[in-house]
């Protein structure tokens, strides 16, 4: 582990601890954190993820690379899948499809207890309603309205966060930070506008009010989609973008999320030739991952690639992403096949096994970090609970 991974991973739990008791302050100086709380956090967090990667096996530590999607629902089989992903496969965690709210508190609770947190990932990009039927959805990000600012957007993310954590979700994959410059784009109203300051400053303030509330935050889809007009889950779009162009416009809500200390980020499956001169998906491209989010901008979080099951990875696999630099693949095609492949290349030593070890360990750091915040979850009652107080949020969020 990284020490400078420990040390920003202590400061922003403090940072987040001491967001629950100040909502109305947007920004709060990580430097003023007591020296001596962020030395035993990091220590603590050291300790855990190192106990528990000793203990645990190959086929365990690879598993823990892996989210696979799963439809919230009830039935026999999506349940004896459930179970087989966590018993069978030993996922790190999975991503919700769409489904209800007593369906997602049910698996939450079948993950109860387990010796690893599963992270219990969803895409909420307007709310819990993208995605289950019965819980809140508020605007999407574009039809947000003129008079919003961070202090309200921090709201807005803590909101999100209490609903969250009443069905066991400790996970978002967004903010969606993607400027969307081009009329003609995919991401159309998933963004917060054209201009990357006012996607920067609102995108960042919905993030650190969702981790405010413990939950993990995933800004979205590095190194931006904002640009091209293909879809990826269709094809490979390319950001015909110079370094200076991608800097100044693509990359500057991200920095400020990195800056920010912010815990995730999820790498696209987009062409960037100017960074990627081979033209590979950024996903499993180690110029972006490593040289770029890594290396230049300093990103010490969780990197997830987007669905590997989309068009625009076609032809790639867990390992290429993996040797890339991404801690966590989403949503393979076959997972089985895929993790099965994945400790293949650790065997004949295709892939390094520090390499695993060192994902592995900077997803314990996390898991030990949501596990300090979490809340009961509640298995009654969860539409009057969830929905409560969220009319006059949403008629703020239109202004």
């Amino acid at each position: 582990m990284k020490p400078l991974l420990c040390v920003l991973v202590a400061i922003n739990f403090l940072f987040l601890m001491s967001c629950r008791h100040r909502e109305k302050e947007i920004v709060v100086d990580k430097e003023q954190a007591d020296v001596e709380d962020v030395a035993d956090f990091t220590s603590q967090a050291i300790n855990y993820a190192d106990s528990v990667l000793n203990g645990m096996s190959l086929e365990q530590r690879v598993g823990q690379c892996f989210m696979p999607t799963i439809y919230t629902r009830e039935d026999e089989l999506t349940l004896r899948r459930l179970r087989s992903y966590i018993s069978d496969m030993h996922v790190g965690g999975i991503v919700m499809l769409k489904g209800n709210l007593s369906s997602a508190a049910h698996f939450a609770h079948i993950a109860e207890g387990l010796d690893i947190p599963l992270f219990m990932a969803i895409d909420a990009e307007w709310g819990l309603g993208m995605r289950l039927s019965d819980a809140p959805d508020f605007p999407k990000n574009g039809n947000i309205g003129t008079a919003a600012d961070e202090k309200l957007m921090f709201e807005y993310g803590r909101e999100v966060a209490r609903e969250c954590r009443r069905v066991g979700i400790n996970m978002v994959l967004g903010p969606v930070v993607d400027v969307a410059e081009n009329p003609h784009g995919v991401i159309g109203s998933r963004s917060f506008g054209s201009d990357p300051v006012r996607v920067a400053e609102l995108g960042v303030a919905y993030a650190l009010g969702l981790e405010g509330g413990g939950v993990i935050s995933v800004a979205k889809h590095f190194p931006g989609h904002g640009s091209p007009s293909g879809d990826s889950h269709r094809s490979l779009p390319v950001i015909k973008r110079s370094l200076n162009q991608l800097d100044s416009i693509d990359l500057f809500p991200f920095r400020k999320y990195i800056d920010a200390g912010l815990s995730g980020v999820m790498v696209g499956h987009l062409a960037v030739p100017a960074v990627d001169p081979q033209n590979l998906p950024a996903a499993v491209s180690r110029p972006v991952i490593q040289g770029l989010l890594r290396g230049n901008l300093g990103f010490e979080g969780i990197i997830l690639t987007d669905a590997l099951n989309m068009e625009g990875a076609s032809g790639y696999d867990a390992v290429a992403a993996i040797l890339a630099g991404a801690d966590i693949v989403v949503a393979p095609a076959d997972t089985g096949k895929e993790i099965r492949n994945v400790i293949a290349a650790v065997r004949n030593g295709t892939l390094p096994m520090e390499i695993i070890n060192d994902r592995c360990r900077r997803i314990l750091i996390y898991k030990y970090l949501i596990s300090k915040g979490e809340g009961e979850i509640s298995l009654h009652n969860l539409r009057e609970e969830v929905n409560y107080g969220t009319d006059s949020l949403r008629r703020r969020l239109l202004r």
